[in-house]
């Protein structure tokens, strides 16, 4: 072997060597994990060195390996939610994708009052664990009091909860404001573009300094409309999750990813708004400071499990109003 060539988000490794002196390419990433369910039974089974990175409310974290000696790095990245719920089975279970529009009339009168439910629930209590100093403390890469303290420009900035702490390809982290009147980026209002311009910087200047391999122009960074359950995960009724996700959660948040990280999964088109993109959208806005995204139209996909979907989008599809 010559040398190893950049991998692809830790998922794939390219190694440039020769056989019998001509130059040759071995290209090795992860194979699909089985489907049929004896095998996924027992599979729990077969892990070894598991190594727990931390536990915040129902979310646990592991690295792990299947039947190799504890010589070798862990080639598992898991997950653990327990107790999960039903809405957890739905996010984790195959489902089919449908591409809906939001117009602010279904915004106000129906998507806004179902986010509302959602965090009366109680579904933000390991958000509210880190921002309140419970729990990840340590794990904290930079927590910025706001431009000039003021208290409701405060956020933190810490690693995403499946990223591997490690793999700088892979990185993934999230930036959390303290605010707790800010749900999605649907709240943005032109007001906020200097303190988005300032959390930018922030972020940005934070993570280069805690990882200094990585350049700025390394650097994506982005926002969701809405959560969106992921297309293909196996469930049981404790969810262990073997590839990327995170909990859903209404709370206004950024994500920072190295841009080798494959667009897949919440990085997609349809599921992704580039910060910078949404900065530029809400200048481009006419009227007063607040005026914002609650007035535009948006687009993205939505999982056919996903409570929008079966309780807003496909009502109006086919009462012939979406």
């Amino acid at each position: 072997m010559a040398k190893t060539l950049p991998d692809q988000g830790g998922r794939r490794v390219t190694l440039l060597g020769s056989i019998e002196d001509k130059p040759t390419l071995l290209t090795a990433e992860r194979a699909a994990f089985p489907s049929d369910i004896k095998t996924l039974e027992v599979f729990h089974k077969n892990l070894v060195d598991v190594k727990n990175l931390g536990t915040n409310d129902i979310y646990h974290w592991y690295l792990a390996s299947v039947g190799q000696t504890k010589d070798n790095p862990p080639d598992l990245k898991l997950n653990l939610i327990s107790p999960c719920t039903e809405k957890h089975i739905k996010k984790y279970s195959p489902q089919g994708v449908r591409m809906v529009t939001e117009t602010p009339g279904i915004y106000k009168d129906h998507v806004r009052p179902y986010i509302a439910k959602q965090r009366e629930e109680g579904r933000l209590d390991w958000v509210f664990n880190i921002l309140e100093g419970r729990k990840e403390q340590n794990d904290i890469i930079y927590r910025d009091p706001g431009q000039d303290g003021a208290k409701d420009e405060a956020f933190l900035l810490a690693p995403d909860l499946n990223w591997d702490r490690k793999t700088l390809t892979s990185l993934h982290l999230l930036a959390l404001v303290e605010r707790r009147d800010l749900w999605s980026l649907r709240d943005l209002n032109k007001s906020h573009i200097v303190w988005l311009k300032h959390m930018r910087e922030k972020v940005v200047e934070a993570t280069v300094r805690k990882y200094p391999e990585i350049d700025h122009d390394q650097l994506k960074l982005y926002m969701h409309c809405r959560t969106i359950p992921s297309c293909h995960r196996y469930f049981v009724p404790v969810i262990l999750t073997l590839l990327p996700d995170q909990p859903t959660f209404y709370h206004l948040h950024i994500h920072v990813v190295h841009v080798m990280l494959e667009p897949t999964g919440t990085q997609a088109s349809g599921k992704a708004f580039g910060l910078e993109n949404i900065i530029s959208q809400l200048e481009s806005l006419s009227g007063g400071e607040e005026v914002g995204m609650s007035d535009v139209t948006l687009t993205y996909t939505l999982g056919e499990s996903h409570d929008l979907w079966t309780q807003v989008f496909q009502p109006l599809k086919e009462g012939g109003k979406g």
